[in-house]
């Protein structure tokens, strides 16, 4: 059994290819982490499958309804037995997205995350909800990518998903995240002749003066 799974409830599962690649496809591979998608559509309650209508009371825009979401939570629920589950919303209005969020997160065996869109969802869906989610204080047109930087971030604490620990930056520099990083070649020639030089000192194969360098260099990043 994977350690944590995610369940991701969107109006548009093709979105996600992003999730097949590279360190999280390794991960779902290695069945460390389970990510299934579920149509929002599937869970209609109509013959035409409508997920959204107009909001009451007018305005621009419409909302996404909620007995779809309902029948699918009970479904998702059934479908993956745990106690240890939160429930997400991606939200404009909802808690600030972090690093600490995400390790706590992490911790837990099943993350439910509700991919927001339109103008918003019914209200009443929040009473299914354990956490709205917002990634930032901007608009986007769903919560599609929302949904996906929650799974990327909150993955890269499960044990086994990254191959070196250390990669984990706030193990290493702790709260020194940013740092300037150079590969090969140590030296490049632009077309109009200017030189770009890899600092001398990660060169040097010195570890203390490299690493005073890298704390000199960081850029604090409150996580």
């Amino acid at each position: 059994m994977a350690k944590i799974r995610f369940d991701i409830l969107t109006l548009f599962p093709e979105s996600f290819s992003y999730l097949n690649q590279s360190i999280l496809k390794r991960a779902q591979e290695k069945n460390i982490i389970e990510i299934k998608i579920w149509n929002l559509r599937d869970f209609a309650v109509d013959k035409h499958k409508t997920t959204d209508d107009y909001p009451y009371g007018g305005g621009p825009g419409m909302v996404l309804k909620l007995e779809p979401i309902y029948n699918a939570l009970e479904k998702i629920k059934k479908d993956f037995r745990t106690k240890k589950r939160k429930v997400i919303l991606t939200d404009l209005r909802g808690k600030l997205f972090n690093q600490k969020l995400a390790q706590k997160l992490s911790c837990e065996k099943q993350l439910i995350i509700i991919c927001g869109h339109y103008e918003g969802v019914d209200e009443r869906v929040k009473k299914f909800v354990d956490l709205s989610i917002s990634i930032g204080k901007y608009v986007l047109t769903g919560g599609e990518l929302p949904a996906m930087v929650i799974i990327d971030a909150v993955s890269r604490h499960i044990k086994g998903v990254l191959k070196n620990p250390l990669s984990l930056e706030e193990k290493r520099f702790n709260d020194l995240l940013s740092i300037p990083v150079y590969t090969r070649p140590a030296e490049f020639i632009t077309k109009n002749g200017k030189i770009l030089r890899v600092p001398k000192v990660l060169l040097s194969g010195n570890h203390k003066k490299i690493e005073e360098w890298r704390k000199k260099h960081s850029k604090k990043i409150k996580i």
